[in-house]
């Protein structure tokens, strides 16, 4: 027999699902591997209690469609943050609200949640914030999804169901204008880890 048993807790991402869809309860392994990163990775773009909304919905969605899933793909992590992304998204108001009060007053409930209760912090961040609620939701999910969920270009493509290059063109362009609201000059933004620019 090929692949591990269903209660191998050492089996890739894709053996999980793939034995979830005889006995379901192996799923839960992706959540115990999972559900942490994804509840950060949202806290920080939502708060923390829109952040166990995304997360359970996330999971459930998962769940539902995993009869899909790409079983060459041993990884299911870009999946999850990719419905965890589009989930988000149908919340991008809120996040936009959100990131405007932080560029405006430097307390906002969302910002709670990954920023630093200095007052420094704080000044710094308005900027950024302001950058990052102008930026449009594409270009702000391949920025965030890069810099704080730290998916390579490949893996953001596989999230978001689009190919590397527009990975590329919008993570360039959305650090150009990061940068520039920041004060550095976007002519001499090349292959600066965004990371550097956005992470808290």
């Amino acid at each position: 027999m090929s692949g591990p048993p269903p209660h191998d807790p050492d089996g890739s991402d894709s053996r999980v699902i793939a034995h979830s869809l005889e006995q379901p309860e192996v799923f839960a392994r992706l959540y115990d591997r999972y559900a942490a990163d994804i509840h950060r990775y949202a806290a920080r773009r939502l708060g923390e209690h829109a952040a166990d909304d995304i997360t359970a919905d996330t999971f459930l969605t998962a769940f539902r469609v995993r009869g899909r899933y790409d079983t060459a793909r041993a990884s299911a992590r870009p999946w999850l943050y990719g419905i965890a992304a589009h989930l988000i998204g149908k919340q991008r108001r809120t996040e936009v609200r959100a990131l405007r009060a932080l560029a405006r007053t430097g307390h906002d409930p969302v910002a709670a949640t990954w920023v630093e209760d200095t007052e420094n912090r704080i000044a710094a961040q308005g900027p950024l914030a302001d950058a990052l609620a102008a930026l449009s939701a594409a270009d702000r999910h391949v920025l965030l999804l890069v810099a704080w969920a730290d998916l390579t270009y490949q893996d953001v493509a596989e999230a978001l169901g689009i190919p590397v290059g527009t990975v590329r063109s919008r993570l360039n362009r959305a650090r150009r204008k990061v940068r520039a609201a920041l004060g550095a000059d976007p002519a001499f933004v090349t292959d600066v880890d965004v990371a550097e620019v956005v992470r808290p």
